[in-house]
């Protein structure tokens, strides 16, 4: 089994200024990016090695995805809350800081 480490990045390539804004901002979106990297990294353990069934794996890759879903509602949200704003969006787009 081959495991690439998944990032929220990855996962949301065409939303890296929206996961910068809730990196700083929403405590809930740091809360669940943590819990994703820790299952993750507990999916690669496991991929490359580390003793545990195909249950559990499964299991994990399960909770992974959830967490996931969890995270692009918040993504979501913030998305519909910058549209709601969009002189400033607009401005961070055309000028967009280094990516956190």
């Amino acid at each position: 089994m081959s495991h690439i480490h998944q990032d929220l990045h990855n996962a949301f390539p065409d939303d890296a200024l929206v996961l910068r804004r809730l990196k700083v901002a929403d405590p809930d979106f740091l809360a669940l990016a943590a819990r994703f990297d820790e299952i993750d990294a507990a999916a690669h353990a496991i991929e490359v090695g580390a003793p545990a069934s195909d249950v559990r794996l499964e299991a994990i890759k399960k909770r992974r995805l959830a967490v996931l879903d969890d995270i692009a509602a918040l993504v979501d949200r913030a998305k519909v809350a910058e549209a709601a704003m969009p002189d400033e969006a607009t401005h961070e787009r055309e000028h967009p800081g280094p990516v956190a």
